[in-house]
């Protein structure tokens, strides 16, 4: 307890320390033993690091704080749109909702080879003004077989999710 007397009167207990580790926990067996975040956190709890160093900081000077928690931190109920009167710079007629969203997978149509079944999610900026990115996904059934696939917009990344990808390029053959 501090030795000043303040206004308002001090109310918690604190752990004592800068850069010492500590730990507490509302129910015994709460905390993983031995790793920070197990595949299955005790009582169905979700682990969540909490950080508040950089990333280029050495090994031995981060800091961070786990957290075990009954939902994650991100969940939160449904957007309501505030009725008030707000002046605001843009009066854009679209209207962004920040509930989280999410999709089904793919079915994977087996008579769709790799170019027939890219199908777009996304983007952003412009192909007329060469800057921007366009965001595919696949579910590839079948070979190419003798066909080739050109694409002169800069680079393209290929992300699998199961499967492998026999791909013959310019500069040979990558499996992956």
């Amino acid at each position: 307890m501090p030795l000043t007397a303040f206004k308002v009167e001090e109310k918690y207990s604190y752990q004592n320390g800068f850069g010492s580790y500590h730990e507490s926990e509302a129910i015994e067996g709460a905390l993983p033993i031995a790793t920070n975040s197990p595949q299955k956190p005790p009582y169905g709890l979700y682990a969540e690091k909490l950080s508040g160093t950089a990333f280029t900081a050495p090994r031995h000077e981060n800091l961070q704080s786990w957290l075990y928690r009954i939902l994650p931190a991100a969940s939160h109920s449904d957007f309501a749109a505030y009725n008030g009167a707000v002046e605001t710079t843009s009066q854009s007629p679209l209207l962004q909702i920040p509930n989280q969203l999410r999709w089904n997978p793919f079915d994977m149509d087996e008579t769709k080879d790799w170019v027939h079944s890219l199908k777009h999610l996304g983007g952003a900026g412009s192909p007329a003004m060469k800057s921007g990115l366009g965001i595919l996904i696949f579910a590839a059934g079948k070979d190419m077989g003798n066909e080739a696939f050109y694409s002169a917009d800069g680079d393209f990344l290929i992300v699998l999710q199961h499967g492998v990808l026999d791909i013959q390029t310019e500069l040979g053959r990558i499996l992956a």
